[in-house]
């Protein structure tokens, strides 16, 4: 327990050291204050591009957002189609059927990753890093626009524009993705971690048997796929290989850096709106469920399974599913805060995890992935979550609810239930689907509760866009293709467009200035009830549906 505890506070303390100087830096792309060093490089870019960089309204912003990331999906697709025509293939992998390829672009395009394909085979060096390395930065440049859109018509008083698209799509990239990711990637290659475009090497092992070392520019998209919270491994085993992840160092630095942004974001947040705050209460909300879930999965892999106890195994040996490596508690950890985040990076196998600790891990996601989330959708995420508890508050106390001065009205509600409604319809719906028809039906591979918990997992991932999963699914069929590749595209650009419509409803209205009735919505009250809306809502909407799966998976253990 001890152990736990340290690892935990130390990985927190850490994460606030660095995410706070971040978070400040950030304030200023939001702002457009940039000193001249950092406006002459974009001179140059303005120039070539010809990007017109008047500001736009919530509707324009939408649309060049959806344009670009549409563009990046039929440009993605169309590499992945002909890659064995392409340069950078030394080991001549053919082009992807159309399904895969179609699922694999819009799961990149969307900050997903869900990958139905093993990358080491089945991906050239140059769809991976022209393709997928690409898709890495820009999915997360455009969560984070739409983060930096919503700030603004928080914060801006009586507007009609939040920003340019492209200009934030191009800063973002430039100022804040690109230098932590080459930093990143130095480093990890100093820990050991591949970059080369060596082909495969064979080699025979003592026993005789011939296998092939893989090869390529694996550092360079491993820092991108954290810091972007996006989670595509180059390797099939994710982050429990060696060659992603060498080391106890490349591994605590891998989790930091799935929530330095979405950290940073929070206090970024509370200096644009002149209230420190406001960005310290999202984190605090934040911060307490994380902690809570942690050590629920903590203790649960600890504690094993229950039947290999009564065998006389030490329920502390409990390694399956773990990255023997970094042992239980790290596993553990990597767990939650990779499906807290929307990123869908691995060092174990949840699928091998107990009952308990895989449901926390699927229920973090069913949140639509709040808790600290993705790159910008977590932040936004949460805003939405804020709007809904201040709405409800409101009705509590027979007051127009207020959030920094803006009034919530009918117009906001209606687009954040969108919002909020829009992923649990989509996972409940496809399980429903799934579990229903034939083609949903043969690609689970394992019988009961524990095969209906694989669904809904994949289901959850793909509408919340996180990417992980359970093992034991047969997803690289074309219906599994088609239909997660739909909830992936629906489940990002659906509430994408409901937070830019919010965004818009609120820019246009004129801060009011706070009475004594106004609820406060910073302090431990708000913090309470704000995570007490985020876990109603969750609860509510998901009971059933885990009820069916890991909570039978659970009792099962326990009583068989």
């Amino acid at each position: 327990m001890g152990n736990a505890i340290l690892l935990t506070i130390s990985y927190l303390l850490v994460l606030i050291l660095l995410a706070r100087p971040l978070g400040h830096g950030l304030r200023y792309l939001i702002e457009g204050n940039l000193p001249r060093w950092m406006q002459r490089p974009e001179q140059g870019i303005w120039f070539i591009t010809g990007i017109p960089r008047n500001e736009m309204g919530w509707r324009e912003y939408l649309t060049a957002i959806l344009m670009f990331n549409l563009t990046g999906i039929v440009l993605l697709f169309t590499l992945l189609i002909l890659q064995n025509h392409l340069p950078l293939n030394p080991q001549h992998i053919a082009g992807m059927t159309w399904d895969l390829a179609l699922n694999t672009a819009i799961s990149f395009v969307t900050n997903t990753n869900w990958q139905a394909y093993s990358g080491e085979t089945s991906l050239s060096y140059f769809s991976q890093m022209a393709g997928l390395g690409v898709q890495n930065f820009l999915s997360a440049a455009t969560g984070i626009a739409v983060a930096f859109a919503l700030i603004r018509g928080l914060t801006r008083k009586s507007a009609q524009t939040l920003g340019n698209a492209w200009v934030d799509i191009t800063r973002i990239t430039l100022w804040v993705l690109l230098p932590i990711a080459l930093i990143m990637a130095l480093f990890f290659i100093q820990q050991g971690v591949l970059q080369n475009f060596a082909p495969a090497q064979p080699f025979t092992t003592l026993e005789g048997l011939h296998h092939l070392l893989p090869g390529g520019p694996v550092a360079s998209q491993e820092a991108i796929k954290m810091l972007g919270t996006n989670g595509g491994g180059f390797f099939n085993a994710n982050s429990a290989h060696p060659f992603e992840n060498p080391t106890a160092l490349t591994n605590f630095i891998q989790m930091l850096a799935i929530f330095l942004l979405p950290t940073a974001l929070c206090f970024a947040f509370g200096e644009v709106a002149r209230d420190n705050r406001q960005g310290q209460t999202l984190l605090w909300a934040m911060g307490i469920i994380f902690v809570l879930c942690a050590a629920v999965v903590m203790w649960a892999e600890t504690q094993g399974n229950p039947h290999l106890a009564a065998l006389g195994a030490n329920s502390t040996a409990n390694m399956e599913g773990k990255e023997s490596r970094f042992g239980i508690l790290a596993t553990s950890l990597f767990a939650v805060i990779t499906t807290a985040a929307s990123c869908g990076a691995v060092n174990g196998m949840h699928d091998s995890f107990t009952a308990l600790g895989g449901m926390i891990p699927m229920w973090l996601i069913q949140l639509g992935e709040v808790v600290f989330g993705g790159v910008g959708s977590g932040l936004y995420g949460m805003i939405l979550f804020v709007i809904l508890a201040v709405f409800i508050a409101g009705l509590m106390i027979g007051r127009t609810p207020e959030y920094l001065g803006k009034r919530i009205t009918l117009a906001e509600m209606k687009w954040t239930a969108l919002a909020i409604l829009v992923t649990p319809a989509l996972v409940l719906l496809g399980t429903a689907l799934a579990t229903l028809t034939p083609f949903g039906r043969e690609a689970i591979l394992n019988p009961g509760a524990h095969g209906f918990s694989e669904v809904l997992y994949a289901l959850s991932s793909a509408a919340n866009n996180n990417g992980s999963a359970f093992a034991g699914l047969n997803a690289n069929t074309p219906f599994w293709n088609l239909l997660l590749a739909f909830c992936m595209f629906i489940g990002r650009f659906a509430v994408i467009a409901a937070v830019m419509g919010i965004a818009g409803s609120l820019a246009s209205k004129p801060a009011q200035t706070p009475q004594n009735g106004t609820l406060p919505t910073s302090g431990p009250l708000f913090v309470g009830l704000l995570i007490g809306t985020v876990i109603l809502v969750g609860a509510l909407t998901f009971v059933p549906a885990l009820a069916l799966g890991p909570v039978v998976d659970s009792l099962n253990q326990l009583t068989h």
